[in-house]
């Protein structure tokens, strides 16, 4: 079973921020769990802002057109068929000029979250730039913490607050991290299922924490 009823129970959250209508899931490299977070969050519309290498559609069981080309892309958002309550607006065969045409016209009438494409390029940054904040993924190596350090420095360069950093395939929190980057860090234990385990459910519920009270 889906952990998404565990999400819809956890009600509000103590951690204050200021108001979220977009959100970008963002991280510096690739594999790290980013997509699962992004539909983990809370129910909201998840955009594919991936063009080198987008997997959202498969992950939330949609097609992969239409989107974002779309004529009207929000209109054409689909349900997703693996997450209740989740609306997907896959990549389609979209290029940078319909991704920033997509992101200026975005709805503010529910939560819109970002997936972002994983790096320090322009195509990575530009989602970040209409983001309210974002919460930043890693996973739990030299390479993963590292490359958090550098998402975070970049988020904050243009202006986008970091809620909240989520290490995959952790236990613990990585020693150091916190300090490292001024954020609260939340460890999401592996999973074969992350959208579907128990063991994951407490850690998104934790995540979800720090998005869903300003939605």
């Amino acid at each position: 079973m889906c952990h998404r009823a565990t999400l819809a129970a956890r009600g509000s959250s103590t951690k204050p921020g200021p108001l979220t209508r977009v959100l970008a899931v963002a991280g510096g490299k690739g594999s790290s769990g980013k997509t699962t977070t992004a539909l983990s969050l809370a129910s909201a519309l998840v955009v594919d802002c991936d063009l080198d290498a987008p997997n959202l559609h498969l992950r939330a069981g949609v097609p992969r057109d239409p989107g974002v080309d779309a004529a009207n892309p929000i209109a054409t958002a689909h349900e997703s068929t693996t997450v209740p309550g989740v609306d997907v607006l896959p990549v389609g065969d979209a290029d940078g000029d319909d991704l920033a045409t997509t992101l200026d016209t975005l709805l503010e009438s529910r939560l819109t979250i970002l997936d972002c494409l994983a790096g320090a390029s322009e195509a990575a940054v530009r989602p970040l730039r209409v983001a309210d904040s974002c919460v930043v993924v890693a996973t739990d190596s030299r390479e993963g913490i590292e490359d958090a350090v550098k998402t975070v420095a970049m988020a904050r360069a243009d202006g986008t607050p970091v809620r909240a950093i989520g290490v995959t395939r952790a236990v613990a929190v990585p020693t150091g991290l916190a300090d490292a980057t001024a954020a609260d860090n939340v460890p999401i234990p592996d999973a074969t299922a992350p959208l579907e385990a128990s063991e994951t459910a407490a850690a998104y519920a934790t995540l979800t924490g720090y998005v869903e009270p300003n939605t």
